[in-house]
């Protein structure tokens, strides 16, 4: 704007006018020879009033000039300003898409954005899947509406022409579509108005974009819909729709297939990650799988325990007074204490299978042995006998025949009775029970007992080295083979340590292997004391020992009952074995209903 003054109250108004005005000049008139004080700084020109109209109408010229390119200079600063805010919201925006972890808050992000952005009323978003067949689809995936309450549910439609997503899909090109009701005849596309009728939505205005990765590979598409001059307006009726909804700008899309971009990085590395974990899943339970196949009577303990392990520090998570309150695990540390827990009898692969399947005292066999043997000297002891008897009628006749029969065959009978007892003594001391006292006593006996055979050979029931194995105190491994099966922990932390686990996970062989430690220092391999010990493997102590004691898979011991389980917990725990608080958590929120049959 232009404004001539010539007298003091034409400039008055003047001035006042370009102090609320950014883009207005000032132009005064003035009588040379009348003296006036002129504010120089506020006025673009002070000319005579006598001045030729050429020179003044070159003097307007030029102001309006000014005038122009102070606008564009302002245009083009405002430009630069918006742009630069505009880069800066994407760069968050990226960060943010880049930063999260959940694919379900991902697409919520995305969506939100992209709407945000492009200050659009509402948005869908459909990503492209696989089917088993190696076709490829678009899911429905999401919807967010600010203005009305529309249907969700999700379904798959084809990649093709026939809508608006498939074609985008197909085509990977960017399409903005004034009037969704009002396609050119040209459009190979139709828009489904179902929704619209549902919700009594008028989808106006819209902007497909592919999500397209820097592979070129297109895994989703998002619609916009219905842009708005105001992005807080919240349309009441359709009527409102028609009237105040605007079409997309260039920006608009420049924007929109900037962010589509950073979502398709985002997204894709996203799969990757979930698909790098699925197969890292997959290849830990196929691992555990054959190992505990080693061992099929302890078939399914490391999983049980994963589920009790990952069941009690969720409980430590949720409680919200002392002492649990102090105990919280992330999710990442959920994570890492499961695979801890899957992975704790990994250890068995370097284990031999002989010591890993002993059941009993004695291996496989050796029980079957000892039978064969028995009968073995119990018919060397008849045939002595029978020879005996034989020798007799031949030396003496028949003269007192049967009152030496019948001593005789006292004597045998004594004889195989004594044997049959042995080998019930042996059957029974055989057992991983914990063993009478008098017990071993017994069985040194046996193995000095011998037997003479109808050749003279003397024989025993058992050897020496099978009484010795008879006669351990307490389960079915000798010294030797405990020693043996308890060094299996240290096989967990060597076998583990070999694999490169990222940062979050790094601290599961420390973990795994020291599930047999106690917090009283009574543990093995390295009797570690109670601050050597990280608290997620006291959560592996507790739910380790639970199943050990209540498995019901074991051929050489019966299940202990919960409520008899659940006592042992609570005398480790007074002896200092393991953590008081978490036993206590463990019982009072039950978590061992986790693996206990319904």
């Amino acid at each position: 704007m232009l404004l001539i003054a010539q007298s003091d109250r034409e400039l008055s108004a003047a001035l006042e006018c370009k102090a609320k005005s950014r883009y207005l000049e000032v132009v005064l008139l003035v009588n040379p020879a009348k003296e006036s004080t002129i504010p120089v700084g506020e006025i673009y020109a002070v000319l005579p009033e006598n001045i030729s109209p050429v020179y003044l109408a070159k003097t307007l010229d030029n102001a309006y000039a000014h005038l122009h390119l102070l606008e564009e200079r302002d245009r083009t600063q405002e430009d630069l300003a918006r742009l630069a805010n505009e880069l800066r919201d994407l760069n968050l925006i990226g960060i943010r898409l880049s930063g999260e972890q959940n694919t379900e808050v991902l697409l919520e992000l995305i969506l939100s954005k992209a709407r945000e952005i492009t200050q659009s009323d509402a948005g869908t978003l459909y990503l492209v899947e696989e089917g088993e067949d190696g076709s490829r689809m678009l899911r429905f995936a999401l919807a967010q509406n600010d203005s009305f309450d529309i249907p969700f549910r999700q379904f798959t439609l084809p990649i093709s022409d026939e809508s608006l997503a498939g074609y985008v899909a197909l085509t990977g090109e960017i399409e903005n579509i004034v009037d969704a009701y009002a396609l050119p005849p040209t459009s190979p596309f139709q828009i489904n108005q179902a929704f619209d009728r549902q919700g009594g939505y008028r989808s106006k205005s819209m902007l497909a974009v592919p999500m397209k990765t820097p592979q070129n590979e297109i895994i989703g598409v998002f619609q916009l819909i219905n842009c708005k001059l105001d992005p807080k307006q919240r349309f009441i009726t359709a009527s409102e729709i028609e009237e105040k909804v605007i079409s997309y700008s260039t920006r608009h899309q420049d924007l929109a297939a900037s962010l589509a971009s950073q979502a398709a990085v985002a997204l894709q590395n996203r799969r990757l990650y979930e698909s790098i974990e699925a197969l890292f899943e997959g290849f830990v339970k196929a691992s555990v799988t054959a190992i505990e196949s080693r061992d099929p009577t302890t078939a399914g303990h490391s999983f049980r325990v994963a589920d009790l392990t990952v069941g009690l520090a969720e409980a430590a998570n949720r409680a919200e007074s002392r002492p649990y309150c102090d105990i919280h695990f992330s999710r990442q540390e959920i994570k890492e204490i499961r695979y801890a827990s899957i992975l704790h009898h990994f250890d068995k692969v370097g284990v031999r299978e002989q010591v890993l399947v002993k059941a009993k005292k004695l291996y496989p066999g050796h029980i079957e042995l000892i039978r064969q043997r028995a009968e073995l000297i119990k018919q060397g002891i008849e045939l002595k006998y029978s020879q005996r008897k034989t020798e007799y009628l031949l030396e003496r006749g028949r003269e007192r025949f049967e009152e030496h029969l019948a001593r005789e065959e006292a004597e045998v009978a004594a004889l195989l009775c004594e044997i049959d007892e042995y080998v019930r003594t042996i059957l029974a001391a055989n057992e991983p029970t914990v063993m009478p006292e008098d017990t071993s006593s017994v069985l040194h006996r046996i193995a000095f007992r011998t037997f003479e055979d109808h050749r003279g050979n003397r024989r025993t029931v058992i050897t020496p080295e099978e009484a010795a194995y008879l006669s351990i105190p307490m389960g079915s491994l000798t010294t030797e083979e405990r020693t043996h099966f308890e060094s299996h922990v240290i096989h967990t932390y060597n076998f583990l340590s070999q694999i490169p686990w990222t940062k979050d996970l790094k601290r599961i062989p420390e973990i795994a292997w020291s599930h047999h430690e106690r917090l009283n220092g009574r543990g093995y391999p390295r009797k570690l004391s109670a601050a050597q010990i990280p608290i997620q493997t006291e959560l592996i102590m507790i739910s380790d020992i639970f199943d050990a004691l209540t498995a019901t898979d074991r051929p050489y011991k019966k299940a202990v009952p919960l409520e008899r389980a659940l006592n042992i917990l609570q005398d480790e725990k007074r002896a200092g074995a393991l953590n008081p608080a978490l036993v206590d958590l463990f019982i009072d929120e039950k978590v061992y209903q986790r693996v206990m049959a319904p």
